[in-house]
């Protein structure tokens, strides 16, 4: 019985810390939803949060709460669910399709809607996309919680005018393996030397995806399932406000935006974004911070430039983003030239910085929403001044980096269409012209030569692609799926060999395809002539042969394992009956060797 009083007064003490360190100002709460606290066991800050118990704790707000609903928009490399959390009042969620259509009308330049204040703002309070800058995510449980369960006032005032959606953990894969390092390290007492192990994390660490990958790169490249889930989701909705949380270096304060004064601002966006909407939205965050006694820093170090951060990408959508860092904890308490830094102490910074944006995008949800739409015709207006009207492309020979590239445009909601079997047009005359300069325009020169990160970034040039500046439009038969375009001819059976040339951009997944499938793959060091099923051609360096006498299975099912990697990755592939080639070297020669 003792032990039982002993946890349960435990458990009470942990929850009113956080009503009092957190939530108090947002009293009273409705108490049949639980509170993260209850939910997970421990106080919020006492340990690090796995992804799967924040996801599990979405889900039982969205049973519990008439506030909320639960989505998935997609999972990691290693099966992490990507979520979302939309959270408004009960008749905004049931209504939600018609909200959205007429929110998407402040986008159509075409439909001059002028409802500005009839219309909930929409928000996306987005967290965690570095995996070991952690105090988001938790700040994320804290702000879904108050949101659903809060009966103050304010927050009933919020959810009348604005449609919030909680991306609590971008890079969730990164996260989780920072969550084991830190917790396994975790001291008892808390151990706050700097050189404890608790804050030097083993590389990689946790800050980028499975592949190592910085997903903070990742918005306009959208190589990873990450990136193009949240890409797909985005455009699905044109959030007014995106938030973009981090953590820095534990030697320092907060930063929140404006940019520094002199920054190398990105060319093409309107100055209204940097000078109006980042002042406007900082004097919020100053004075909620203030209120808290924190301290903070803006207008230096970081600027929004790359087109491919979560802060920067939504000013290229007619949004607003919003960066945030946070001196990092780096675990649950560090020394600093300041004093002791806590792990709570970073998360209410984020919490209050997130309540602050709803605050914020609310109470300037007409400014906003003339701003977006003002951003979508501008770009009209824009392209026709410009004698750019669109650009040309094409390749002859290497049709898969085609599509990989369309496949982006498309991605970006950038119009694209086929005036040929091999000859692709995009105009500038399109709501995602400023888009269309930044996949094709470059830069030289800027106001200042001292960068953040990068500061090159054309996409077409990413994919060495072969374009041309077109004076007039040339349109023909849009494209709406790079799975519409051209296919290659299936390849033919052979008991020999077959060769698949290395210059195509799908080439080297199919390689990793037919090893995984346990096939003998060579690779030639010498370019030669063949001669084919498809009739005589030169292979250049790189290409692969796979000899059909060399591996363990029998022809058919080699065949077979081809024939499905072409069907996939559309690559062409030739069958050949003889090793004794044109020109060039023989397929036997010692200058072709197997690769592992």
């Amino acid at each position: 019985m003792q032990k039982i009083t002993f946890v349960l007064l435990l458990c009470l003490t942990t929850n009113l810390f956080a009503q009092e360190y957190f939530l108090k100002k947002y009293e009273p709460f409705n108490q049949d939803i639980p509170s993260p606290e209850q939910f997970l066991g421990y106080g919020i800050g006492e340990r690090h949060t796995r992804h799967d118990l924040i996801v599990a704790y979405f889900k039982k707000l969205a049973e519990v709460s008439p506030r909320v609903s639960f989505a998935e928009y997609g999972k990691t490399h290693e099966g992490r669910i990507l979520s979302i959390l939309t959270i408004s009042t009960p008749e905004n969620l049931a209504n939600i399709s018609e909200l959205k259509k007429k929110h998407l009308a402040f986008t159509d330049p075409s439909a001059n809607a002028s409802n500005y204040n009839d219309v909930p703002v929409f928000i996306n309070l987005a967290y965690n996309v570095h995996g070991n800058e952690p105090s988001s995510s938790e700040a994320a449980l804290l702000t879904a919680y108050t949101f659903a369960a809060s009966e103050a006032g304010e927050i009933i005032n919020y959810l009348n005018n604005s449609v919030i959606f909680i991306d609590p953990t971008i890079n969730p894969d990164g996260r989780d393996r920072h969550t084991q390092w830190a917790n396994s390290y975790q001291g008892s007492p808390l151990v706050a030397d700097p050189q404890d192990a608790e804050h030097d994390e083993y590389w990689p660490g946790g800050r980028t995806n499975h592949y190592w990958f910085d997903l903070n790169r990742d918005w306009l490249l959208a190589i990873n399932p990450e990136s193009r889930g949240k890409l797909t989701w985005y455009h699905q909705w044109y959030p007014n406000v995106v938030t973009d949380f981090h953590e820095m270096g534990s030697q320092s304060s907060y930063f929140f935006e404006p940019m520094k004064a002199n920054g190398s601002l990105n060319p093409i966006m309107p100055k209204e974004n940097y000078v109006d909407l980042n002042n406007m939205f900082g004097a919020y965050f100053a004075k909620a911070l203030d209120s808290i006694g924190s301290l903070y820093f803006t207008k230096e170090v970081f600027d929004g430039t790359y087109p491919g951060y979560g802060s920067s990408y939504p000013d290229l959508q007619g949004g607003l983003g919003l960066l945030f860092e946070q001196a990092s904890s780096r675990g649950h308490k560090q020394t600093t030239a300041f004093g002791e830094i806590t792990f709570p102490f970073t998360i209410r910074n984020q919490y209050t910085s997130s309540i602050t944006t709803v605050r914020a995008a609310v109470e300037n949800k007409s400014y906003l929403r003339k701003y977006q739409q003002d951003f979508f015709k501008s770009a009209l207006s824009r392209a026709s001044a410009s004698k750019i009207k669109g650009y040309t492309f094409g390749d002859d020979y290497d049709q898969n980096r085609v599509k990989a590239f369309i496949d982006k445009l498309l991605l970006h909601k950038v119009k694209v269409f086929q005036n040929g079997d091999k000859s692709f047009f995009v105009p500038t005359q399109q709501p995602q012209y400023r888009m269309v300069q930044t996949v094709f325009e470059t830069y030289t020169q800027y106001r200042d030569s001292v960068f953040y990160d990068a500061s090159a970034w054309s996409l077409a040039n990413f994919y060495n692609i072969n374009y041309k500046v077109a004076s007039r439009e040339t349109q023909g038969a849009p494209v709406t799926a790079v799975d519409q375009l051209s296919t290659v001819t299936p390849v033919g059976r052979s008991e020999y060999a077959y060769l698949v040339d290395w210059d195509d951009y799908n080439t080297p997944a199919v390689l990793h395809h037919l090893q995984s499938e346990g096939l003998v793959v060579s690779s030639s060091f010498r370019s030669f002539s063949s001669t084919t099923n498809s009739g005589n051609k030169s292979f250049n360096y790189g290409t692969l042969l796979i000899p059909v006498k060399l591996q363990k299975k029998e022809s058919g099912e080699v065949f077979r394992i081809l024939s499905a990697a072409q069907q996939k990755y559309q690559v062409p592939m030739y069958a050949v009956n003889t090793g004794y080639n044109l020109a060039g070297i023989d397929l036997g020669s010692r200058f072709v060797r197997p690769l592992r």
